[in-house]
């Protein structure tokens, strides 16, 4: 019996766990599946961020369409003898009691010793000037100074700056942005823009839109970017004038911005001619040619005496004789192409160029009115839809025409990439004209 009850004290009860095996094909698999499950989850979410992110956000912070720019429509100035006419009275005027007065009439005799008696001196002279000059500081406010900073490698890879100086003019400001009006030529090739107020604050700005046949361009500058007292005072903008007035030969002009080829430059002068034509590609320009001796790289801007900007500066000319005078885009003509640029749209493109049809042309050979073509630009798409030197446009889709400018300024509303029906008198045989029509896709102005 002890026997048995000391065997049974040392028995133990003994368990022995044992470690399952790993499958591991079947833990590769899972991770697997996960990693899978994670990226299609994943994609998914990023996915459904884009699509509901801009619409959110939208909902949350609505924003307001870019305003569109729209100048002003010029309007021709009435003739002296339009505004006496208007200024007629209608009825008879009703007798008065009082004696009619004659009006005093002076005698060329007597005007001269009047103007005799009238002596000028050195003072005049230079109170004149001090008044222009007082005039040039209130209109300078519409100048900036632009720099063009490019940046190039040297043979020694060593990196160098270049800067290129011009001239703009404030033409619009949005509310967002200010647009700035230059010459395309000296911002083009810019890797960097900074515009320098009169009261010398610096600000950066981007190019907006361009157009290479007029070699103008528009640069804007975010509100935002500009600090606080150069939006109170520091710059205006240039009221714009019409070069369509009647009496603009002969009117004096100040030109501002870099006349002399160095910026911040002026020159007083005025106009000598109104009535040149500048033929350009799908357009013609009016020239306001000036007394201005200036350089040949010449640009800026013409005012009249009463702070209307009046022309552009421009180096084309239609006279090769008149290189160092300087002649100005008229700023009727230019509006629509700014007013396109501003609002950073694309100009149609056909390719042609001319004129209008005189009316003795008209009357003695029988050339029907509309625009006329001088010129085709090889591989236009007027070219290659297969208008001829000769022809004349009288039309194109619902909309007829009689002169170059009514050409013009279709293709100022048109979009590119538009497909327009045009309608041609071409001269056949004998001498007559037929119509003919033709389909043209056209093309952006590069």
């Amino acid at each position: 019996m002890p026997d048995l009850e000391q065997d049974g004290e040392n028995d133990f009860l003994i368990e022995k766990i044992k470690v399952k095996p790993v499958n591991k094909r079947k833990l590769i698999r899972k991770t697997l599946i996960t990693a899978a499950m994670a990226v299609i989850f994943g994609l998914i979410a990023c996915f459904t961020f884009l699509i509901l992110e801009p619409v959110i956000n939208n909902w949350l912070y609505p924003e307001e369409d870019p305003p569109v720019i729209v100048f002003p429509e010029d309007l021709e100035e009435m003739l002296p003898e339009e505004m006496l006419a208007e200024n007629l009275p209608t009825e008879s005027p009703e007798p008065t009691s009082a004696p009619e007065q004659e009006g005093v009439v002076l005698e060329s005799e007597q005007i001269q010793e009047i103007l005799s008696k009238v002596t000028l001196d050195l003072d005049n002279y230079v109170e004149l000037y001090s008044v222009m000059s007082a005039y040039v500081s209130k209109i300078k406010n519409c100048m900036v100074s632009i720099t063009a900073i490019k940046s190039a490698v040297s043979w020694f890879s060593d990196v160098q700056e270049s800067r290129n100086l011009c001239s703009g003019v404030i033409i619009f400001d949005t509310g967002r942005e200010l647009l700035v009006l230059t010459d395309y030529s000296s911002v083009m090739l810019a890797e960097k823009l900074l515009l320098t107020f009169q009261n010398n604050v610096i600000v950066e700005a981007t190019l907006k839109r361009q157009d290479p046949e007029t070699d103008l361009a528009v640069l804007a500058v975010d509100l935002e970017d500009m600090p606080e007292e150069l939006i109170e005072e520091g710059f205006s903008v240039a009221p714009l004038g019409s070069s369509n007035v009647w009496n603009l030969t002969g009117m004096p002009v100040v030109a501002l911005g870099s006349p002399m080829g160095s910026s911040n430059s002026v020159a007083y002068g005025m106009i000598t001619s109104a009535n040149t034509t500048l033929s350009l590609t799908d357009r013609n320009y009016n020239l306001l040619m000036t007394d201005i001796s200036g350089s040949r790289n010449a640009s800026g801007v013409l005012f009249n005496l009463k702070g209307q900007l009046i022309g552009v500066i421009t180096n084309k000319r239609a006279e090769a004789d008149m290189e160092n005078l300087i002649g100005a885009f008229g700023i009727s003509e230019l509006q629509k192409i700014v007013e396109k640029m501003s609002n950073a749209s694309d100009v149609a493109y056909m390719g042609i160029k001319g004129g209008d049809v005189p009316r003795e042309v008209h009357q003695e050979f029988g050339v029907p009115y509309g625009a006329y073509v001088e010129k085709i630009d090889i591989n236009s798409p007027a070219m290659r839809a297969g208008i001829q030197q000769g022809d004349v446009i009288t039309g194109i889709n619902d909309t007829t025409f009689t002169s170059f400018r009514g050409y013009s300024n279709f293709l100022l509303q048109a979009e590119p990439e538009q497909t327009v029906d045009v309608s041609v008198m071409r001269q056949a045989q004998g001498g007559e004209y037929r119509e003919m029509s033709f389909s043209i896709e056209l093309e952006k102005m590069k």
